[in-house]
């Protein structure tokens, strides 16, 4: 035994001795290498018999032999140690799943014993009542406390693991950062190690490596306790993959340092932490968007999977199978395994790699399964992701110096390529800007040759604006503005209406100050955005509704036809077209290419009256001006259009100029009289070095360099201005009329002073049978034909009526209005339109030519075809069906000479101006009133259309071919037809001058405001209001008229004059503003023409040769004294003597005389009525209970008949005998 002890303790001596000793061994060992067969034979026997005098006994252990390497081997008789490792990591885990089983086993078998307890505990509680004493229950009070007192101190420590492991806090993102990096630190450290062997020989204090791997542990061994005591389930905690792979990677460090070697081991599985990649980044809040987590998500799975697996192989191939006695074993480097796992997983199996071991193959079996289905599913769907990248999801980076706007909404090829077209046009000289396109779906492929083909100036980026990371991708909060494009042919306009407006929302949220200009589909939306506390259009924010100015723009055309083409024309960007040919399109085209600009005007011009400057610059500038921005003592803004001559020019006035190009404009800033006052070429003025000029360049910085807005330098309004459109800066003087309407109490206006207003009226009230109306002769009115039904979205007909009921007419030269068209749908605009005066509905349809009749459609002034349906049709091609229709019966139906036969009836009824010898007849606008239409093609329409190619179908007999631009055919030249598409112009107008979109409003609309906007967007009507002479003087404002020359003071230039004399003499003497032409289109022709079609010359030149057919669209003063006495200015529908075309209304100066003779006949014709009602023992009926009962008689008039005359005129339009025998069967139902 003393023996034995003794040979333990050299045995142990020499086991101590073996680290100093391994290095001098190492050469022997390397001579032995290749009989390490005999070795290992001897080393066996020699360590059996000293085990027998052992007392340490240590079974099959000589048999754990490791090869012979190059490296320094762990001890002399090259024993492994891996058993020890593993074993220590077996241990843990298993220990601790013992514990936390046990652990519940015991809490398990307490909590029911208690439970038990309790139950007994409480029955006899029951059972003993009140005779329990406070004090008795007082020892379990304090159990019970300190219990409570321990539980919340162990829940306050689990909480401060809970928030130090969880991303909720900067601490617990910082800690799990570090954990994930130290994690791939140990990984990299396992990727070095990896070319060692499995096992070896390393001295702690010397090896790098395995300190900072050391240090790294026991980092994680503290998240570990950290994360245990977090943890609400510890058995599920335990099973966790990342707290598998601390099992397996911290003990073994631990044992490596007591044992001074190292074991590659399950190091590998530090690679399974690369699964938490994905969170690491969201925490990071790098990962936004659900595909490129995803994305990282297959990406982390796939690469851990793929090392964790090789790991494994280059364990068991570089170690060999442990019943082989570790001999089948081959040298494989970690990354030839990666590479064998890559091949497997593919199934291409090139064979120049394979496992040798047992245990490698068995793995290779089960791992080619699960690899086989990963690869087969993971790599097309992270292909696929990779694919569907978003191509157009970068950000955008601002170039310095150049602006950049941002453009969303309805984004197509057709709205862009629009836009783009009239945003990116030659004749804007300054167009400096990058136009970002946001939308939420990738462009298709013409959309993107498009963008390609403008790649200079357009970008364009997937995204949404409701999205704030979107909107910072596109700096929005640098951007210039942002324009919203809406859809304009949807099914549903308020939902598109909703959509933009959410739009504005989302970025007026991100970026308050951010100028934004959306379009609007209807305008009982645009009150909406008035709710948005940052909307503000002082400072630039503009809606452009496309109903209010369609619908205006058609109501000016009923009072001067061709108004809406040449108004569309002058907002748009069009480009010269020469044409050698004398043909009507020559003129037209010259027209065309003259647009709207804003430029101030030079310091020459301060002093002088508006008409002074206005005719310096159409005859020595070649320009025409039309208004300007006027600002008062208190610097108000106001936008003055043709203001008369007690207006003087300040300085820094700016001017609205209709001209071809923005450079020709320019003149207007430069002009000197002392240097360019004997110049006659227009083109010579330039620039000057005159001290007034620089004086006022220096005065004026702020408005034409860093703030200008406009094209060629017209600022914003001001925060706090306002534009009035008003003539006159003080109150106006009353007329006779103006003191008679503020001394009654009556509302004849709104509280704005801007439209005429009646009180509400019952739709009942204004409803004309067709019997009604066939009793009724109506004559100089507007007829409007509406489809609709009750689901038919409503258009706004309130936007048609308001610029006809403007307050600049007076009362007797409203023209009434007639709704024909289903009751139901107009019910439902009615709430709208019951405050205006003379608006009548006869139920029916306008396909019905019974109805047309009845409501005298042949002496109308103008035919209005609208339709609510047009939206609700997937075939654009079909969707001005209705309209088409309409247009096309009225121009074939025929007519008799309806006035012939009421005046050849002594008994019947002569509506005023259609009798000869009445002096409502004389010369009115220079012309005798013609007799009726007897054919529907001379009958003056305009027909709404929403697919610009359909303009084809509207007259039969021009040849325009159907890809030819909506504006150079003929429908829309002669202002015949009308689409929504041209407003499409006005978002680029707007953004380089929003007082274009201002003036255009002002035209159209009748002077509607932001203040009646705002009062509409409360009540959603019009409130009536008293007279005052604040709302009196809101009258005195231009409106757009239409002259004749075929008879009256400019009779004389009529024939061959120019238009250049005309220009001055009407500004001169009577204060009006000619801007263009409305001529018969085959004027120019030598032969006499049948045709009666005109066409419109938008601001001809000075030497412009006029013929009397001509009708001239001038801007016309507010006469106060027209509503005592008709004798300045009056209305009526004519035609002309040489093309026998019934016009629209016109206006004209008649003679002195007649001015005299008049309001005595009218007296004596009222007198003759009288008795004529009064014989016939009938009381007068008034159609219309709204009309002022001193309201002087018209020609649009209605008054009733006799039954016996009705009959007779009923039976003269159902005869044949004056109609041709050859026509179409009417429908008279």
């Amino acid at each position: 035994m003393a023996n034995g002890g003794g040979g333990g303790g050299s045995s142990g001596g020499g086991g101590g001795g073996g680290g100093g000793n391994s290095l001098r061994m190492s050469s022997n060992i390397h001579a032995n290498h290749l009989s390490l067969d005999a070795s290992s034979s001897s080393s066996s026997s020699s360590s059996s018999s000293s085990s027998s005098s052992s007392s340490v006994h240590e079974p099959k252990m000589d048999a754990l032999i490791i090869p012979v390497t190059m490296e320094v081997p762990c001890d002399s008789r090259g024993q492994r140690m891996w058993w020890a490792f593993l074993a220590s990591s077996m241990v843990t885990f298993f220990g601790g799943l013992f514990i936390i089983l046990l652990w519940r086993t015991l809490k398990y078998l307490w909590t029911v014993c208690c439970h038990c307890g309790g139950k007994t505990k409480e029955a006899q509680k029951i059972n003993n009542g009140s005779s329990q004493a406070d004090g008795t229950l007082k020892p379990v009070d304090e159990k019970e406390e300190a219990v409570a007192a321990e539980v919340g101190w162990m829940t306050s420590v689990k909480d401060w693991a809970g928030v130090m492991i969880s991303a909720q806090t900067l601490t617990g993102r910082v800690l799990v950062v570090l954990v994930f990096a130290l994690s791939i630190g140990a990984l990299v450290i396992y990727f070095i190690d990896s070319s060692n062997p499995i096992e070896s020989c390393q001295n702690f204090y010397k090896d790098f490596t395995l300190q900072i791997d050391m240090a790294f542990n026991v980092f994680f061994l503290l998240y570990f306790g950290l994360r245990f005591i977090a943890a609400n389930d510890k058995l599920w905690f335990w099973l966790e993959v990342n707290s598998v792979v601390d099992f397996f990677t911290v003990p073994p460090v631990f044992v490596s340092v007591y044992l001074n070697r190292s074991w590659l081991g399950l190091r590998f599985l530090r690679a399974l932490r690369l699964i938490q990649f994905s969170e690491i980044l969201q925490f990071l809040n790098i990962l936004k968007t659900s595909n490129s987590i995803k994305l990282v998500n297959l990406l982390s799975i796939f690469i851990s999977t793929w090392l964790t697996a090789a790991g494994f192989i280059h364990l068991v191939e570089n170690s060999g199978d442990p019943w082989e006695n570790f001999q089948n074993n081959q040298a494989l480097t970690y990354w030839e395994c990666v590479y064998l796992l890559m091949v497997t997983m593919s199934t291409v199996g090139y064979g120049d790699v394979y496992a040798k071991t047992t245990l490698g193959r068995l793995f290779m079996v089960f791992f080619i399964l699960g690899g086989l289905a990963m690869f087969a599913s993971y790599v097309p769907e992270i292909i696929e992701l990779i694919g569907n990248r978003k191509k157009y999801g970068g950000s955008y980076s601002a170039v310095s110096g150049r602006k950049h706007i941002v453009v969303c909404g309805h984004i197509t090829l057709e709205s862009v390529s629009n836009f783009l077209k009239d945003f990116l046009h030659k004749d804007r000289d300054d167009v400096n800007v990058e136009i970002v396109f946001l939308h939420n779906i990738s462009p298709n492929l013409e959309l993107e040759a498009l963008f390609k083909r403008h790649f200079t100036q357009v970008e364009f980026y997937q995204g949404s604006v409701l999205n704030p990371h979107d909107l910072a991708r596109v700096k929005i909060e640098s951007a210039d503005a942002c324009l919203i494009l809406a859809n304009k042919y949807c099914a549903d306009p308020d939902a598109e209406d909703a959509s933009n407006i959410m739009r504005v929302i989302s970025i007026k949220n991100y970026h308050p100050k951010i100028r934004i200009i959306t379009q609007m589909l209807q305008y009982h939306n645009k009150a909406h955005l008035l709710n948005i506390p940052s909307w503000n259009w002082k400072e630039g924010d503009d809606a452009i509704c496309l109903a209010e100015l369609k619908l205006g723009f058609i109501a000016q055309s009923c009072l001067a036809q061709g108004l809406s083409t040449m108004l569309a024309n002058l907002f748009s960007m069009r480009s010269f077209i020469k044409i050698e040919e004398d043909t009507w399109q020559k003129y037209y085209l010259e027209g065309v290419s003259n647009e709207m600009y804003t430029e101030y005007l030079s310091s020459a011009f301060v002093g002088l009256s508006f008409p002074t400057v206005c005719e310096l610059c159409f005859v020595k500038l070649k320009l025409l001006m039309i208004a300007i921005e006027y600002k008062s003592a208190n610097r108000e803004s106001r936008i003055l259009i043709n203001p008369g001559n007690h207006l003087k020019i300040q300085e820094g006035t700016l001017g609205f100029f209709i001209a071809s190009d923005a450079k020709e404009v320019k003149r207007a800033f430069f002009y000197c009289k002392a240097c360019h006052d004997d110049i006659t070429d227009p083109k010579r003025i330039k620039k000057c070095g005159c001290k007034r000029l620089i004086y006022f360049e220096d005065e004026q910085p702020s408005t034409l360099s860093p703030k200008k807005k406009q094209r060629n330098g017209g600022m914003r309004n001001s925060p706090s201005s306002s534009p009035k459109l008003m003539r006159h800066d003080p109150l106006l003087i009353p007329g006779n009329e103006q003191i008679d309407n503020m001394d009654s109490n009556v509302k004849k206006y709104d509280s704005t002073g801007m439209f005429h207003w009646c009180a509400p009226k019952a739709i009942e009230k204004v409803i004309l049978t067709r019997s009604e109306a066939a009793m009724t002769v109506l004559s100089g009115h507007v007829v409007v034909c509406i489809f609709g039904d009750v689901s038919s979205a409503l258009i706004g007909l309130r936007n048609l009526v308001m610029p006809l009921r403007a307050s600049n007419f007076h009362y007797h030269e409203l023209k009434h209005i007639v709704f024909v068209g289903s009751i139901e749908y107009l019910k439902r605009e009615w709430e709208t339109l019951h405050n205006f005066p003379k608006v009548s509905i006869l139920p029916g349809t306008p396909l019905s030519r019974a109805d047309l009749r009845a409501v005298n459609i042949n002496l109308c002034d103008m035919c209005v075809i609208l339709s609510a349906n047009q939206n609700n049709i997937d075939d654009t091609s079909l969707q001005d069906k209705e309209c088409i229709l309409a247009s096309l019966n009225i121009k074939s139906m025929q007519f008799d000479d309806s006035i012939g036969v009421l005046q050849a009836n002594s008994q019947g009824f002569t509506p005023p101006g259609m009798d000869r010898s009445s002096p409502d007849n004389s010369p009115v606008h220079g012309m005798l009133r013609q007799p009726s239409i007897t054919t529907g093609v001379n009958i003056p329409i305009i027909t709404e259309l929403v697919n610009d190619t359909n303009v084809q179908f509207l007259d039969q007999d021009d040849d325009d071919d159907p890809d030819t631009e909506l504006y150079l055919t003929q429908p829309f030249a002669c202002g015949t037809a009308f689409a929504v598409s041209v407003l499409d112009s006005l978002m680029s107008a707007t953004y380089f001058n929003d007082n274009i979109l201002t003036l255009i409003r002002t035209l159209v609309t009748g002077g509607a405001t932001p203040e009646l906007e705002a009062l509409i967007a409360e009540e959603n009507a019009l409130r009536g209001g008293y007279s005052t002479p604040q709302t009196l003087a809101n009258r005195d404002r231009c409106r757009v008229a239409q002259l004749a020359l075929l008879d009256g003071p400019f009779a004389d230039l009529g024939d061959g004059g120019c238009y250049g004399d005309l220009f001055c003499k009407a500004l001169k003497t009577y204060n009006m503003l000619c801007f263009g032409i409305y001529r018969l289109r085959d004027a120019h022709l030598s032969t006499p023409s049948q045709c009666t079609k005109r066409y419109v010359i938008t601001n001809p030149p000075y030497e412009f040769e006029l013929v009397p057919t001509d009708l001239i669209f001038c801007l016309m003063q507010f006469d106060h004294n027209a509503g005592q006495s008709r004798a300045s200015l009056s209305h009526s529908s004519h035609s002309s003597q040489s093309s026998s075309k019934k016009s629209s209304s016109v206006h004209s100066i008649p003679s002195t005389a007649n001015r005299t003779n008049r309001p005595k006949s009218r007296e004596s014709r009222d007198k003759q009525n009288a008795t004529r009602m009064n014989r016939m023992g009938q009381a007068e009926k008034k159609w219309f209970t709204d009309e002022p009962d001193n309201a002087y008689p018209r020609n649009i008039q209605i008054k009733p008949m006799s039954t016996h005359m009705a009959n007779q005129i009923n039976q003269y339009k159902s005869t044949s005998s004056l109609i041709p025998p050859i026509r179409e069967v009417e429908d008279e139902c």
